[in-house]
Formats: structure tokens, sequence, C-alpha cells
């Protein structure tokens, strides 16, 4: 059994937690973080064009129009404006349009635009091949992971400002940096290792109030968010990001996120179906709503990012029928033959067979060996002592012919198995309740997630180590994910 360290040395993360895989996540020199996905190419929601003053300069037109033919960013651009006509210090405004920007200054690698458009672009009768759908799969289940948003406050070289909520979820700070520690003397800032510290904004008690914070009222502090994804056909294993500052499309991906992770047992990662059916994102024109300069609620158009699911939703529930809610049913069903479990997780008290609906009052008795099985001694095999995530998979014993004094009991592959099933269980209850979460309260979560029967479906008990792992040091985000989860299911 793995023991869980809560604390921290140093500022920086020193437990030993299981991975995913069983094995141990060891601090290192630059220590243990939450682990990030690199992003290796930036698709654009919109464009930019010339302001209208801008557009009166000659010089200007020139500058863009070659630009976005050789297919340069457009923070670049700008620049080359600015530097050839310092009086024009912006020169370039937003535009909504019903397309994605694909261009290969925002790419470390060029080609990989090429390939996005030559696969993805269309033309819709103007003469011009633009983005306008394109599919998508995402890397994580955790939709914070894959659409990470905050408020912040840019400088012209770095964040000044950010939002950022405590542990427990409940409090939403402003965070900065520190001041670079001074030697003193005249002599240089001492070194920092590891990077710049963060720290508390000074303003407001460190809280973060748009209604009470002076860069939020001036428009200089925005809601600023990005979806994370890789797109199948695009050989990178970095994956792509698209930008947002649409509060209205990502609520609208949060709900979808929300629903769909509901129906596929709380993944949104990876193909949504057997079929490898992806997300897709495209735009939507909406009317929404927003408040004018003189405080009057008014509707504008506007082309939305939207996230598509282009899936049949009971394919969706039908999906998880594979091995592991094979295995959970299975395990239910010995549950209930054996006499010792509840059969309203079972067809409503009824085992159905392909025939009809079988009432279990006329269900054979259980097996005499199961009504009086022996107390069998923990096995010694591997699958005894394995870590949770590998005792399913440990090595078995070579099956023996059995004795005539060996009939009528299990085998003892059996007894190990249920020794391991045990000790998986016990583990992820000892981990939850270190975590913040009570066992009647993690039961009821797995419960809803795997099904009555995810302690014995090998399947099942995977499932939630992979679930509480990420949060071996941050009690609070699980307990609050348990929570949150609990109440959408309510």
């Amino acid at each position: 059994m793995v023991a869980m360290a809560q604390g921290k040395v140093n500022g920086q993360g020193g437990a030993l937690v299981p991975t995913a895989g069983g094995a141990l996540a060891i601090p290192t020199l630059l220590g243990r973080s939450a682990p990030r996905i690199p992003v290796g190419g930036r698709i654009r929601a919109g464009i930019k064009v010339l302001t209208r003053r801008a557009a009166e300069s000659a010089r200007a037109r020139e500058i863009y129009d070659a630009g976005v033919a050789a297919g340069k960013g457009f923070e670049a651009i700008e620049r080359e404006i600015t530097e050839a006509q310092p009086e024009l210090k912006n020169p370039l405004t937003p535009k909504n349009v019903p397309y994605f920007t694909v261009r290969g200054e925002d790419f470390p690698n060029p080609e990989l635009a090429r390939q996005i458009m030559d696969l993805y672009a269309e033309d819709r009768g103007d003469g011009v091949r633009r983005l306008y759908r394109f599919p998508v799969v995402f890397p994580a289940d955790a939709w914070p992971t894959v659409m990470p948003h905050e408020l912040v406050t840019w400088t012209a070289n770095e964040r000044r400002y950010w939002s950022e909520y405590s542990e427990d979820g409940q409090t939403r700070y402003c965070k900065t940096y520190e001041a670079l520690p001074g030697a003193g003397d005249g002599r240089r800032p001492i070194r920092v290792f590891g990077g710049r510290k963060t720290t508390l904004r000074a303003e407001n008690n460190g809280l973060c109030d748009p209604e009470r914070c002076p860069e939020y009222q001036g428009r200089k502090c925005n809601l600023s968010g990005r979806f994370i994804f890789f797109i199948p056909g695009i050989r990178s294993i970095s994956a792509f990001e698209l930008p947002t500052n649409s509060f209205y499309a990502m609520q609208a991906a949060i709900e979808k996120f929300q629903t769909i992770a509901f129906m596929r047992g709380g993944r949104i990662s990876g193909f949504l179906d057997g079929q490898r059916t992806p997300f897709y994102l495209s735009k939507r024109l909406v009317e929404v709503s927003r408040i004018d300069d003189e405080g009057r609620p008014t509707r504008v158009a506007q082309w939305l990012i939207e996230l598509e699911a282009p899936v049949d939703p009971t394919a969706l529930l039908r999906h998880e029928e594979g091995d592991d809610a094979l295995d959970a049913r299975a395990a239910q069903a010995v549950t209930i033959l054996q006499g010792s479990g509840d059969v309203a997780g079972l067809a409503g008290g009824s085992l159905a067979d392909e025939d009809g609906v079988i009432d279990l009052a006329a269900a054979p008795p259980p097996p005499q060996s199961a009504q009086a099985m022996p107390d069998e001694p923990a096995g010694q095999g591997a699958a005894a002592v394995a870590p949770p995530a590998r005792a399913a998979e440990a090595k078995r014993p070579e099956p023996q012919a059995p004795t005539k004094a060996a009939q009528g009991k299990p085998a003892a592959p059996a007894a190990d198995a249920a020794n391991v099933a045990d000790k998986e269980v016990a583990w992820l209850f000892e981990a939850a309740a270190a975590l913040g979460v009570d066992a009647q309260t993690y039961d009821r979560y797995a419960t809803k997630r795997w099904g009555c029967g995810w302690k014995k479906a090998p399947g099942g008990r995977k499932r939630a180590l992979e679930d509480i792992t990420p949060f071996m040091d941050r009690g609070a985000g699980f307990a609050q994910k348990v929570d949150a989860e609990l109440d959408v299911w309510a």
C-alpha cells in the first residue's frame, strides 16, 4: 500500500503517489506539478483588419496585404505597420468572421498549418478555401484541462494579474508575480531558482472581484480561454490550441463536455464511439446580449465557436458495454446468485434473459459451495502484493488438477483475485478519505460513475484509480469534483 504524504518541501510537491500505471511519481529537482499538455500550434477564431484610420494609409494597406498573402501572423503585421508608421499605435482591430484562421507563423512547423488546410479547408462558393469546420479529439477527461481559462491582465511582455481559485474551489484570488529580491549595495538582483514566485495582489486583500477591479472596469482585464486538442490526420505529438474570449462559447462548451462525460462514464477524451467519431469545432451565428456604453442591454449578432458532437446519444450510452461493463454485470450477478447482494441494481429486481424476464424468486438456489465457502488464506502470488493498478494484471499461478480434498472448494487463483480486489478497494477508500471525501460519499460517487459492480469488476477499479490519482496532492480539488458531479446526477 502506498502512503500519501500531504506536505510539500520548499514549495514543491514531495509526495510519493501512484500513477495511473501503478508506478510511483517521484519528486525531482523541478518538482512534481500538474501535467501540462504541450502545444505545437495555434488556430485563430477570427481575423484582424485595418482600422478606419490605418486604412487611409497606402503604406499600411500595402504592408497588411503583403503580410496576409505571405501567411504572417496578425501580431507580426501589426508590428511592421507600427514600425513603418509610428503614429499608428493600434493599426489592426479584430473582426468576427464565420471561419477560422490558420497561418504558418502560428506554428513552430509551418507545414502543419498547410496540412490542416489541405485536409479540412473548403470553398463555400467565393473561390477561397477557408477553415469553417474541423474534427478534434481532446487529450484529457477533465474539461478544465482541455479548456483552461482565467481573468487576466497583460502587459507588453507578460501577465500582470490573473485569477486563480483556492484549493477548495470556493474563493477566487488575484495573483501577480513577486518583486525580484535585491541583493543590496547596488548589486544585481538575486537569482531565483525555478522561475519567479507568485503572490496575492496587495489590493482588495488579494481577492478577485471584477466589480471592484480598476483593470476589469477599464477593460484591461478580460476573460481569456483556449481549447486544447489534437486533430485527426495531423501527425504531431504536440496539441493545438484555439484561443477564445467568448463567455458564451466557453459556457456552451462546458455544458456539452459535462453531458458527454455523463453519458460516457466521465470520459471526454478520445473518439466518441467505436466508429471513431470525433468532436467538431465550427462557428454559428447567434445573437448575444451585452451592455452598451450607456448601461443599457442590447443584442448583437456574433459568430461564436461551437463544439459539436455528431453522434447518436444512445450509441454513447451503449458505448461502455465493453469488457468493463461486462465485468461489472458479471460481478453483480454473482453477488445476487450467492445471496449476498442487493438486487435493486439488476433490471429493477429481476434477471432478464433473451426470452424475457425471470423473477429472482424462481431462480435456482445458489450452489452449496457458495453457501458454505471455507475461509482461504490470502494469496501469496504477485497479485497479492502488487500496487492497485497492476494487481488485476499480475500473473496468476499455473492451474493445477484439483485433488479429491480440494473438490468443492474454489481454486486458489480465485481467492487471490478476491484478496487483490479487497486490497484495491480498501486503498481507494483510504485515498478518498485522505483527500477529504468520506467513505459513504465516495461509494455513492463511484457507484454513480461506474455502476453497482465497480468494486468487483477489474475495469471498474482501474477506472477509479485513474480517476483519483491526478488529485493525490490536491485534496480540495478532488472533493470539489465529487460534490459537483454528485450535484449533476442529483
